[in-house]
């Protein structure tokens, strides 16, 4: 019964029995083009034969021992990460705000360590962290944190994109540790920042020894265009945090570290029960694998030309449209009015959106969608944009 469920959820009227690649249907057969892929989880769309295949066979052999034990299943995944991503070591749990969690309890012990009594992360203005009170605490939006104060301490908001304004942090702040940013903001736009950004945060923490943290619980696992969207850049980061897109709906998160954040935990300093456990393995090693298998990457190169391309030809004269900015499959079409009754306007034409900061219309794909649904997608949405700003000047 839904009244026995709390209310922290307001769902969407709708709920689906079952998905193949691209498409959901409910209960009532209608079919649905997923626009969302469950906020950048299912990159490889619903029901992918190859992952249902890894958890099947995984589930028939083990699911879970706990961390007391070696895991083989861990250990190989952690090796296709530290391939993939030229970071040294992983710690496995089940969800990004876990995943960013970890990290801020990595960059607190290496603070102590280096004898610094009351460490500060620098973290941005709209941004998202997660749900935790430390996640919620480093996220910039206040409509996250109302209500669960105190908050925990330890943190220091700068805008997104602004290098001078870290450089004044950093002059006037002896207890910096690090920093923690998503290379594009998610939740606060699809904001996507200079292209030399991370580049210069590096260079800034290089520079005092800080760690770059960066979030890429939604921009990692092929999303950008590269496995990791940091590899855009000249930058490698001293930890980063993955999740989402990792099981393709399995729950997984990752904290991976490298040079001087690599060693940082030791036996008992953090831990997870399920962290890390044969059947979550394993299937994000065969979501690897099938990303790989299927190159990924170029298609998501491809469709990134194709959609970018359509908006701009069919959004051309709407006066509305603030900008169309892309990072990938990162997209983000932002209004100059709030419009976030597009979203049942899209559902009820079997296409699901999202809306963010109130006026960004948020497409995360599947990476592995086709060129006509592609084309569905964005006419769909183009001419929902522009039945809406017309509406709105009547």
């Amino acid at each position: 019964m839904p009244d026995k469920l709390m209310t922290n959820y307001a769902p969407q009227p709708v709920e689906f029995t079952h998905g193949e690649g691209s498409w959901l249907w409910d209960e009532q057969d209608n079919k649905y083009l997923d626009a969302v892929s469950g906020i950048a989880v299912c990159s490889l769309g619903h029901a992918h034969p190859a992952i249902a295949k890894a958890i099947s066979e995984q589930a028939a052999k083990l699911v879970h021992t706990s961390n007391l034990y070696h895991i083989a299943e861990q250990e190989k995944l952690a090796e296709k990460l530290a391939v993939l991503s030229g970071l040294e070591r992983t710690f496995f749990c089940n969800s990004g705000a876990e995943a960013n969690e970890a990290a801020i309890k990595l960059a607190r012990l290496y603070g102590h360590q280096k004898g610094i009594k009351k460490p500060d992360i620098i973290v941005m203005d709209q941004s998202f962290h997660g749900r935790t009170m430390a996640t919620l605490t480093a996220t910039g939006n206040r409509k996250v944190q109302a209500g669960f104060e105190p908050l925990v301490q330890g943190f220091v908001r700068v805008p997104y994109n602004d290098v001078d304004a870290i450089k004044a942090v950093a002059e006037n702040n002896p207890n910096v540790v690090a920093i923690l940013v998503e290379p594009v903001q998610g939740e606060g736009g699809v904001n996507i920042p200079a292209a030399d950004y991370l580049d210069k945060l590096d260079q800034i923490c290089k520079q005092h020894d800080w760690l770059l943290m960066l979030d890429e619980i939604q921009t990692g696992m092929c999303r950008t265009g590269e496995w990791f969207a940091f590899q855009h850049t000249q930058c490698k980061p001293d930890v980063m945090t993955l999740a989402k897109a990792m099981g393709n709906g399995m729950p997984i998160g990752a904290c991976l570290a490298s040079g001087k954040a690599a060693d940082v935990f030791k036996p008992g300093t953090h831990g997870s029960t399920y962290g890390g456990n044969p059947l979550a393995c394993h299937t994000a090693a065969a979501v690897i694998d099938t990303m790989e298998q299927e190159n990924v990457l170029q298609r998501v190169r491809e469709l990134e030309t194709q959609i970018i391309g359509d908006f701009e030809n069919q959004l051309a004269n709407n006066q509305h449209v603030v900008s169309i900015r892309s990072k990938g499959l990162m997209i983000g079409i932002e209004l100059d009015i709030p419009c976030t009754e597009l979203v049942n306007n899209a559902r009820d034409n079997g296409v699901l959106i999202n809306v963010t900061a109130e006026r960004v219309i948020r497409l995360l794909p599947p990476l592995n969608m086709t060129n006509d649904e592609a084309g569905i997608m964005t006419k769909v949405v183009s001419e929902l944009v522009n039945e809406f700003v017309l509406r709105q000047a009547s």
